[in-house]
């Protein structure tokens, strides 16, 4: 049975399922393989069906899940064209946050770089994550878009199902730490310009990296089935 934990500061039961389930699928307690009933869902969490069955249709509609009819549902992996489709949304938010930031000024950023500098010379994978996406968020806040940081929270939790972005992109901490160290520098700087293109080649890179990674996880899972070979008559 996985373990899942409903947080404690949802705004609704409802909210609190779907953190819950994200949560499970993004540390692999829930996986493509199974296929989970909202009364297992309910009974685990402690919870009636109507907010499990609420928070699946919103899981459904993030495409984090597939529902099966009179079954329950199951985590639904993304695509090669799910990533684009999300790194096009990052590539038209995150520059534009990032450059309004080294305008405006994001002091927690130089906090959060350090956070995942210290992760990386550890070894610590869950901490530099977290101060990764801590970063992110505090330069879409700083730059006054909640709801973007929203949007993008949201996404990342998306391509979080394709595993440890180290193992999914062939990056070590090092190399992704190196990809952010300029977008702060230049934050801090107050160079709009700089901080966008730093943001946008890193987004890129890492879009480029994913988006190649799933096509050839999904070539390998369906593979071409070979020609027809006729028997040579005697």
């Amino acid at each position: 049975m996985p373990d899942l934990v409903l947080p404690a500061d949802a705004a609704s039961l409802t909210d609190a399922v779907v953190a819950a389930v994200r949560d499970g699928i993004q540390r692999g307690e829930l996986t493509p393989e199974a296929t989970y009933s909202v009364y297992q869902l309910a009974e685990l969490l402690g919870v009636s069906r109507s907010p499990v069955r609420e928070a699946m249709v919103r899981l459904a509609d993030a495409g984090l899940v597939e529902i099966v009819r009179n079954r329950g549902f199951r985590v639904v992996l993304p695509s090669a064209a799910d990533i684009e489709e999300i790194f096009e949304i990052r590539l038209a938010l995150e520059p534009a946050a990032a450059a309004r930031a080294a305008r405006v000024g994001c002091p927690d950023a130089a906090a959060h770089l350090a956070s995942m500098r210290a992760a990386a010379r550890a070894g610590d994978e869950p901490a530099f994550w977290s101060a990764d996406r801590a970063l992110h968020h505090a330069l879409l806040v700083g730059a006054g878009n909640r709801r973007a940081a929203t949007i993008i929270e949201q996404l990342r939790s998306t391509t979080a199902l394709l595993g440890p972005p180290t193992t999914a992109t062939g990056r070590t901490l090092a190399d992704v730490l190196a990809e952010h160290a300029p977008i702060v520098d230049a934050v801090l700087a107050g160079e709009p310009e700089r901080a966008e293109r730093a943001m946008r080649g890193h987004l890129a890179r890492t879009a480029d990296l994913l988006i190649d990674a799933t096509r050839m996880s999904d070539t390998e899972a369906c593979p071409p089935r070979p020609a027809s070979r006729r028997r040579p008559r005697d």
